[in-house]
C-alpha cells in the first residue's frame, strides 16, 4: 500500500512538473508557491548528484532535469514543489554537481549535471569548505541550491587561479573567489 502511494505521488508530481515546464517560460517560480506540506517522498540525491527513488537510481536524465526545476530549499530541508504539492526529499550534500567549466572573458561558467549554466559572480558565488582536510568547492546555482564542483573541474579551476596575498583565487564576474592557501 505504501509503495502504491509513493508511486502515485511520484506520478502526480511528474505530471504537475511537466505541465509547469511546458509553459516554455524558463524555470517555474517555485519561490512563489506556498502549497501545504504533503509529506515526504522517497527520493534522495546522492553526494555525486545521482537521483534515487525508493533506493533505485533514476536513470532517465529528462526526468531528473524535470524534477530539478521544481526543487526548492527551505529552512528545514529540500522539497519538490508544485503549485498544489510540496514533498520533502533527502539530499546527501548539494543537490547538483558542476561537471564542466568554461573560461570566457573575465568570467568562469559552470555547467551542472542537470544542464544549468551559471557564471560565477555576485549572484553565483564560489565557496570552498574544508571536509576531512580536503577542499569541498561549491557554486550557487539558484535559490539557495548549490552545485558541488567535481574534483576534475575543481582542478581546472585551480589551474586558472591567480595568487594573491598567499592565497589562490579566481576572478569572475567582477568578484574574487578564494580557493585556498598557497602551499609554501
Amino acid at each position: 500500500m505504501a509503495a502504491q502511494a509513493q508511486e502515485s505521488r511520484l506520478t502526480d508530481l511528474f505530471e504537475a512538473a511537466r505541465a509547469v515546464s511546458e509553459t516554455g517560460r524558463g524555470l517555474p517560480p517555485v519561490h512563489l508557491w506556498d502549497p501545504p506540506r504533503c509529506g515526504e517522498i522517497d527520493i534522495r540525491i546522492g553526494r555525486d548528484g545521482q537521483w534515487f527513488h525508493e533506493g533505485s537510481p533514476i536513470s532517465r536524465p529528462a526526468l531528473v532535469r524535470l524534477f530539478s526545476t521544481v526543487l526548492r530549499r527551505d529552512e528545514d530541508g529540500y522539497y519538490l514543489v508544485t503549485p498544489v504539492e510540496k514533498l520533502k526529499i533527502a539530499v546527501d550534500d548539494a543537490p547538483f554537481t558542476a561537471v564542466g567549466l568554461e573560461d570566457v572573458e573575465a568570467a568562469v561558467r559552470f555547467v551542472t549535471n542537470v544542464g544549468d549554466i551559471v557564471e560565477a559572480g555576485p549572484e553565483h558565488p564560489i565557496r570552498v569548505e574544508a571536509a576531512d582536510g580536503r577542499p569541498r568547492p561549491y557554486v550557487l546555482v539558484r535559490g539557495g541550491l548549490d552545485a558541488l564542483i567535481v574534483r576534475s573541474v575543481f582542478y581546472e579551476l585551480v589551474a586558472l587561479g591567480e595568487p594573491r596575498d598567499g592565497r589562490l583565487g579566481i576572478s569572475s564576474g567582477g568578484c574574487w573567489f578564494d580557493l585556498g592557501a598557497l602551499d609554501s
